[in-house]
């Protein structure tokens, strides 16, 4: 695990940071505890619908390795009927609404949501709340859901890019729940029962555990009084003989993991060291770590002329006059107390020692070279992608309040959010890549026709330089 002292993210701002005033005039966000501990939090916006969703701190970190799959299976089962409602009764009512009903479980939280007309809100949470609360899980529904996820496992193992990154964090964190896949495995479940899910919901489904998030035309108090009600009967705390009260520390391992078909056309190859946090002090300083090493498809030629250096090498043309690589992909995963920083590439055989050395050397000039104007372009590029994603729906703005207030306790405001990208200069991304990427071990997940891929020692021995 990356050493050293973790700082809170979201500790006051130094004074030193500046924060653009006319960014105080936007909606702000209102949280209030219930006295269940449930939190209730909402941001008003004109229009006539609102997305209402449920987040809950668990997914496949706070399984057991007897329980693996829990969490998204649960997520299937949820829309099977409860005790007072059928599945055809729920989704006939679904769809008298025009509700958009949804889901989706990670490794550290699983969500629910719903994108309602405004008139509708009350009816969403009792559907909500009914079946996270009152599902009957029947035993012939559970044994038709084990034949639809096993397809569903079929269908993610022939997606290169699923593959390659369930596996990189098998191998990056081999001795944790954390290093698990989100599905479970094949015998997982096969071997999926009512009493395992109904534990799977008894240690991590209570009250102070969960947000309930709207975003739309609402009323703040009105909506926790709504909440309230609906939630009544939520459990305060765990119990179960699954429960999981303080999630298992991933400690990460240089390593790398092959899967080598010569038969492939291509050949996914993923490069990570472990980052901070998600709640750390220079959690700023990766995002715009990323945005400087930016991302690409070979489909866009005006990639070549690209702001980031890895992009404009990468993207370029080899002696074959084809780019060096399909694709490439920058990623920041961040956890609650870790974090995989890398880059993932699609290209051919031919290509691989070429683009990994470009990889290998970019985090280099990270750590020694980034320059001042790299940062203020990336910074601008950050800044903008943040405030589009916020502006694009209000799915977006429900998903930032509920996933800020399970990892950092609070919705941090974007003119606070601006303010530390802002005070993040060429000297701390130089000192964070130092930090993190600098004679440090990686790890590595490739899969398909990969016989060029460089040993270990190799690339670890690219993680430092004596030229720069």
């Amino acid at each position: 695990m990356f050493g050293g002292l973790r700082k809170a993210y979201c500790s006051p701002l130094p004074p030193s940071y500046a924060i653009d005033p006319s960014l105080m005039n936007l909606p702000p966000t209102k949280v209030t505890t219930l006295s269940n501990g449930m939190r209730v939090a909402t941001q008003a916006s004109s229009g006539g619908s609102v997305c209402v969703g449920v987040f809950i701190k668990s997914g496949s970190r706070y399984e057991t390795a007897e329980s693996n799959g829990s969490a998204h299976f649960l997520e299937h089962m949820f829309f099977k009927g409860s005790a007072n409602t059928s599945q055809s009764q729920l989704e006939k009512k679904v769809e008298q609404m025009g509700c958009r009903l949804n889901a989706y479980t990670s490794r550290e939280q699983t969500v629910y949501y719903a994108n309602v007309l405004k008139e509708d809100v009350n009816s969403s949470l009792q559907t909500l709340s009914e079946m996270l609360l009152s599902s009957t899980f029947d035993n012939g529904a559970i044994e038709r859901e084990k034949r639809t996820i096993l397809q569903e496992m079929e269908e993610v193992e022939k997606v290169e890019e699923e593959v390659v990154f369930d596996n990189l964090h098998y191998t990056a964190y081999q001795t944790s729940a954390l290093g698990r896949t989100i599905l479970g495995t094949e015998d997982d479940i096969k071997g999926m029962t009512r009493d395992r899910i109904v534990n799977y919901i008894q240690a991590n489904y209570v009250a102070d555990r969960m947000v309930v998030v709207a975003a739309g035309p609402i009323d703040h108090d009105e909506f926790a009084n709504m909440v309230d009600k609906a939630f009544a009967q939520c459990p305060i705390t765990p119990s179960g003989p699954s429960v999981i009260t303080d999630i298992a520390p991933a400690y990460f391992t240089g390593s790398d993991i092959r899967v080598r078909d010569d038969d492939a056309p291509l050949a996914h190859i993923a490069t990570a060291w472990e980052t901070v946090e998600l709640t750390h002090a220079d959690s700023p300083a990766t995002m715009v770590m990323q945005a400087m090493l930016g991302s690409f498809d070979a489909s866009f030629p005006s990639a070549i002329n690209s702001g980031s250096r890895m992009v404009s090498v990468l993207a370029g043309y080899n002696e074959r006059q084809f780019p060096l690589v399909q694709s490439a992909m920058t990623f920041n995963t961040q956890y609650s107390d870790t974090g995989l920083f890398g880059v993932y590439y699609v290209t051919d055989l031919g290509n691989i020692k070429e683009a990994q050395w470009a990889v290998m050397r970019e985090f280099q000039e990270l750590a020694h070279n980034a320059s001042d104007e790299a940062v203020e372009i990336a910074k601008a590029q950050l800044k903008a992608t943040i405030v589009g994603q916020l502006d694009a729906s209000l799915s977006q703005v429900t998903e930032d309040i509920g996933r800020q207030l399970l990892n950092y306790g609070r919705r941090m405001h974007i003119a606070e959010m601006m303010a530390r990208i802002d005070a993040v200069d060429a000297p701390t991304v130089r000192r964070v890549a130092t930090n993190l990427f600098n004679d440090k071990c990686i790890a590595m997940s490739a899969k398909g026709n990969i016989e060029g891929i460089p040993d270990y020692n190799w690339l670890r021995r690219h993680t430092w330089s004596l030229r720069y």
